[in-house]
């Protein structure tokens, strides 16, 4: 870790190439981001396809309690997604910790380029991190009803 870092005593922030399902579900869950429909077993691609996939860790429980991830091709540009805590550990620095543990792999591969879509309401936790809003940027989502 980074000296300076605010990190809650009983987390670990982990890099890693797999996790057990059910607590990444749980994790998506906890972030409104999972559908029933999902099948779990792509959780496995999701973490192998990332570029880094970090994980907090509870050190007594061996739990995650926090994820996000970072895709890229490893050449040129980063995108932070995914950056979830569990409910009750918000505001503890966990998320906090995700980011920067993220942002220092990717700088420590070359990358320089670092964005990411923040939810509104968010930019305030982001801008504390570094990150800023992209003046005449516009973030957009392919409408998949759309064929146009």
């Amino acid at each position: 870790m980074h000296p300076g870092w605010t990190v809650t005593m009983d987390i670990d922030i982990r890099l890693v190439d797999s996790w057990p399902r059910e607590d990444i579900v749980r994790l998506y869950e906890s972030g409104g981001w999972w559908n029933e429909c999902y099948d779990p077993s792509g959780i496995d691609g999701l973490i192998d396809g990332s570029f880094a996939f970090a994980v907090a860790v509870d050190r007594g429980s061996g739990r995650a309690v926090g994820m996000g991830r970072a895709i890229s091709d490893g050449s040129s540009d980063a995108y932070i997604q995914d950056v979830v805590v569990l409910d009750g550990l918000r505001g503890k620095g966990i998320g906090s910790d995700i980011i920067r543990s993220l942002v220092e792999f990717c700088r420590s591969r070359g990358l320089v380029w670092i964005g990411l879509i923040a939810e509104g309401g968010s930019e305030r936790f982001y801008r504390k991190l570094g990150f800023d809003v992209m003046p005449g940027h516009t973030p957009m989502l392919l409408c998949q009803h759309n064929t146009d």
